[in-house]
């Protein structure tokens, strides 16, 4: 008979301002590609419920640009008054099993798509992407300024659909990390330069948001420890930008790395599924430059277990306040390692959605490591449906369709 596991401090409650958590793993925010013309549909809100039933102490529901002009994908979430009824139906279905409910907010910055927003993107410089294959705009101070407003207006109404916490988005290349990049930032006003005028404006948005919400409100917030690239965002950076978030008020640190837009495996690692990405592209022309040049424009990265570990050891040493650990957390053993580190809490990404019992079997005893196997075909799932485990799924109907 399996054991059920007892002993790990990562299976304990854990604190996040005035909200307690029953353990210390969180689902990360993944993108799902389940919110078809940006609306809240009954598979995202079924989604976020089977992972609260599985066992994760709080579910993030990923990429709710702040404003419609912020978007990457058609089927991608924007706060609005119209989409908090169905927030809060998401939100019930996860307090409904015993967990909580984060959002992520953010802004695409220079990689939104043109033809989603039906404008040339704005950022942080006019830089080309090709990513998009277009050039954004650079953003003017009354267009920060309006920014920093849709942040604080997509926050109240986080809180306002019954989301327990809010999750602003300063890494992977989003808009406030293209201010905080050197690879992306080179205006020369008082939001660009030294590393203080380039937090100038992601540190409002915390302010503002925090002052909008309270003062244990959970404000968490990801950041980059390293871009991923020359020129991009490193370490020591990566710390002082920690430390402003902190003097702002957000509530807790999730280090991530990556861009997005330049280097998009960086914060995941494995396999990169070209032809699966390929396939799934609805413009033809798109799906041809994908398989043609695909294996040229994304890296491979090899992946490794923990994989961001010693750069967010540095960032949680430069801090006081609780810091979540993210990064190839794959078993107990890894939840330990982290635990033991001094880590608060986990967010934890393709192990659940490998499998979403994934926290009750740990806990039960029935599992020691997750069967993901870093293939990031849940990739090029998203835009085919919306994100599952291809691997797992086809492992299911062999066993159920043997022969």
């Amino acid at each position: 008979m399996p054991r059920a596991i007892t002993a790990s401090k990562a299976l304990t409650p854990g604190v996040i301002g005035d909200l307690e958590l029953r353990n210390r793993f969180i689902r990360a925010g993944c993108f799902e590609g389940m919110s078809q013309g940006g609306r809240v549909t009954p598979a995202l809100i079924e989604h976020h419920r089977r992972v609260a039933a599985g066992g994760a102490a709080m579910t993030t529901v990923a990429y709710c640009s702040v404003s419609p002009d912020g978007r990457a994908f058609e089927h991608e979430l924007w706060m609005r008054e119209e989409i908090v009824p169905g927030l809060h139906d998401l939100t019930e279905a996860a307090h409904g099993e015993g967990a909580a409910a984060s959002i992520q907010l953010a802004h695409c910055g220079f990689f939104a798509s043109p033809q989603v927003i039906g404008r040339r993107p704005l950022g942080a410089s006019r830089k080309l992407c090709l990513y998009r294959l277009s050039r954004c705009e650079e953003m003017s101070e009354p267009e920060i300024e309006a920014k920093i407003d849709d942040f604080v207006g997509a926050a109240r109404l986080a809180r306002k659909a019954g989301f327990d916490a809010v999750e602003v988005h300063a890494g992977h290349g989003y808009l406030l990390s293209q201010f905080l990049s050197p690879w992306t930032n080179h205006r020369q006003d008082r939001y660009g330069g030294s590393l203080e005028n380039r937090l100038r404006f992601p540190a409002t948005v915390i302010r503002r948001v925090r002052q909008a919400l309270g003062t244990s409100f959970p404000i968490l917030v990801k950041m980059n420890q390293q871009d991923g690239m020359r020129s991009g965002l490193e370490i020591d950076e990566a710390i002082q930008i920690a430390q402003r978030f902190e003097q702002e008020g957000a509530s807790m640190l999730i280090p991530s790395c990556g861009f997005t837009a330049k280097t998009p495996l960086y914060m995941m690692r494995g396999h990169v599924p070209t032809r699966e990405m390929a396939r799934n592209q609805r413009n033809p022309l798109a799906r041809l430059s994908t398989l043609l040049f695909g294996r040229f424009l994304v890296q491979t990265y090899p992946f490794q277990p923990l994989f961001l570990l010693d750069g967010a050891l540095q960032i949680r040493q430069s801090v006081t306040i609780p810091v979540a650990y993210i990064g190839g957390v794959l078993s107990l053993a890894d939840m330990e390692r982290v635990m033991q580190a001094g880590f608060e809490f986990a967010q934890v990404g393709r192990a659940i959605v490998c499998d979403p019992d994934f926290v009750n079997k740990l806990q039960a005893g029935d599992l020691e490591a997750s069967g993901c196997d870093h293939c990031n075909r849940c990739i090029a799932a998203m835009e085919s449906g919306g994100v599952y485990c291809v691997t797992y799924s086809q492992g299911q109907r062999e066993v159920k369709n043997p022969g």
